[in-house]
């Protein structure tokens, strides 16, 4: 018998062709990158081989199996390209969940094939994962607004082509007032700079000194943008799971490799109990993180109840599990895995981040719990 989360044999093949893919054409590409900016032609690579379009498909279901196998395929060979891939896909996605027909029909062929980069701008510099605590005002303006505030910690500012901006449209009324816009980069009035982050993912800053925008801008309803955020995530938590899993397998392939080359006290590293036993935990945590994953994406695929908390199980199970592998892999590997350039001490800062953006570990607890109690 076998579950509803269970990969088949096409799955596990398109999974080999995306490791495959990503160490032959997309790691050369992102190793030419600049860290801490927009790396536009691993992105229009992206594009050309197809696979932004499995994440934002033309029949504007976003599927998050789909989504999932390519983070942890991309993870396990090239984290650049999986984080350029997911940030097109979280940015893009309120539009292609609740946008209106001209938005996706200006947007999300640019984002699909590479040639616009876009941002998922919710996070603030006292709303973080309070979320619902975001400060932007939208300010009535005539037939529109002008936005007023500032955005921190935003993937792909001060480089994107388009954001997707959360901003507030009702003064205190925490979720229930906050309205989604499109903002392309070009608004007057909307600036930014970069910050350079621990990983050298493009990160920054936005500030929005009324910045236009109308009622053609705003994504979804108004005053529905926290609705629409918390949708999105949803989505992408299994995700971000899946990427730590990618993250996870490759520590692991190259604990095994070590363990299994390395000579010390008269043989093998493996041959050690210490070191067996670890490998066996790192496997174990491993596996059970990946059928957590792939289990909340197909409960969201199928429609079925209790997503937001088997999501935030998820993301939360995998990035512990996908942090504490990293770590025992380096363990293992010794001074070696320290040493700038060693895949392990790339995966050591990569991995870090994963247990905060998008909700940090105690805050998928507090959801867990919230859920318990449904």
């Amino acid at each position: 018998m076998t579950t509803s989360f269970a990969l088949d044999r096409e799955q596990r093949a398109w999974c080999a062709e995306l490791r495959a893919l990503a160490a032959r054409r997309l790691r050369p590409l992102a190793e030419a990158g600049e860290p801490g900016r927009v790396n536009r032609p691993l992105v229009a690579a992206l594009g050309e081989l197809g696979l932004l379009a499995r994440v934002l498909p033309a029949d504007g279901v976003v599927r998050a199996m789909d989504l999932c196998l390519l983070r942890e395929s991309l993870a396990q060979e090239c984290t650049e390209a999986e984080t350029a891939l997911a940030l097109q896909g979280l940015g893009a996605c309120p539009v292609a969940l609740a946008g209106t027909a001209d938005q996706r029909t200006r947007w999300l062929p640019e984002v699909v094939a590479g040639r616009a980069v876009v941002a998922f701008a919710l996070s603030e510099p006292g709303a973080g994962s309070d979320a619902a605590a975001l400060e932007l005002r939208a300010e009535p303006a005539g037939a529109g607004w002008t936005l007023h505030g500032e955005k921190a910690w935003i993937s792909n500012a001060p480089g994107a082509d388009l954001y997707t901006v959360f901003a507030r449209t009702r003064p205190a009324a925490r979720a229930h007032g906050v309205t989604a816009f499109l903002v392309p980069a070009d608004r007057p009035g909307l600036g930014g700079r970069p910050r350079e982050l621990t990983g050298g993912h493009p990160v920054g800053t936005l500030t929005f000194d009324g910045v236009p925008v109308g009622p053609g801008d705003v994504v979804g309803e108004v005053d529905g943008g926290f609705r629409l955020a918390m949708r999105t995530l949803d989505l992408f938590r299994p995700s971000v799971g899946a990427l730590a899993v990618g993250m996870a397998r490759a520590a692991l392939r190259a604990a095994l490799a070590h363990a299994g080359e390395r000579h010390a006290f008269g043989g093998p590293l493996k041959d050690l109990q210490a070191v067996s036993h670890q490998l066996a935990e790192m496997a174990t945590r491993t596996e059970a993180a990946a059928l957590l994953v792939h289990s909340a994406a197909a409960a969201h695929d199928a429609g079925e109840p209790g997503v937001t908390g088997r999501s935030a199980m998820a993301k939360l199970y995998a990035t512990e599990t996908a942090q504490y592998v990293v770590d025992a892999a380096v363990q293992i590997h010794g001074a070696r895995a320290l040493e700038k350039g060693h895949l392990l001490e790339h995966l050591y800062r990569e991995v870090r981040a994963p247990r905060i953006y998008e909700g940090a570990s105690e805050v998928q607890r507090t959801v867990i719990a919230r859920e318990l109690y449904r």
